[in-house]
């Protein structure tokens, strides 16, 4: 059985792949995902391993599910995968993506642990993303656009992930949540529209102001 290519390599040839797609320079990758020029081409070169957070920001460039990027392989109608932990918490804890559909309009589904004191998350996904979580045991402190809410045992949270929000454990125990995010279709390349030159309404000094007549 041929080994998977280790997350360098999967990353950096997905990318590569997805810019060729799309016709964008790494300039505008750049742009788009927020992600400096010189971490896209450390990463294109299999110099560097992102972490989630770079991971993040370029499929939600590219519109695609973070698996997308980490994933390089046959795509058959049906899919048998293993979670991949894309996060590690200081305390323990993980953060497991476990599969994710097609894009557009893709879903990631996620399995997540937060030991006590740990925290993950805080920036803003794409416009237009959407989140939904359930906690299966413990507390989770959902702050969402400044505001914090306790998501108990059992209960569900949905909420627009094209806010700032993060993911904290306050509490003395072990937090599990499941997730889904929903990523939004890329957003269309902005495009620079010149303004047509002003045609001249008057002639130039010295010349005729019309062919084959002279002045009045």
């Amino acid at each position: 059985m041929a080994e998977l290519p280790d997350l360098s390599s999967a990353v950096a040839r997905t990318v590569q792949a997805l810019r060729a797609e799309r016709g964008w320079s790494l300039d505008q990758l750049a742009a788009r995902s927020g992600v400096s020029k010189g971490v896209l081409v450390a990463l294109e070169q299999r110099r560097s391993n992102p972490n989630l957070a770079t991971l993040v920001r370029i499929g939600d460039a590219f519109g695609v599910p973070v698996t997308r990027l980490v994933e390089v392989g046959p795509d058959p109608p049906v899919q048998l995968t293993e979670g991949r932990v894309l996060w590690h918490g200081r305390n323990g804890g993980t953060g497991t993506i476990l599969a994710a559909t097609d894009p557009p309009w893709a879903a990631e589904l996620w399995r997540w642990e937060l030991r006590p004191g740990e925290s993950s998350g805080g920036d803003a996904h794409a416009p237009g993303t959407r989140e939904l979580i359930w906690v299966e045991q413990g507390t989770l402190t959902l702050t969402v656009a400044g505001e914090r809410h306790q998501v108990m045992p059992g209960q569900c949270a949905r909420f627009p992930g094209g806010e700032p929000h993060s993911y904290a454990n306050h509490g003395q125990a072990a937090v599990l949540l499941t997730m889904v995010v929903v990523i939004p279709p890329a957003r269309p390349l902005r495009t620079t529209v010149r303004a047509p030159t002003p045609r001249r309404l008057w002639p130039t000094p010295g010349r005729l102001p019309y062919p084959g007549r002279g002045p009045v």
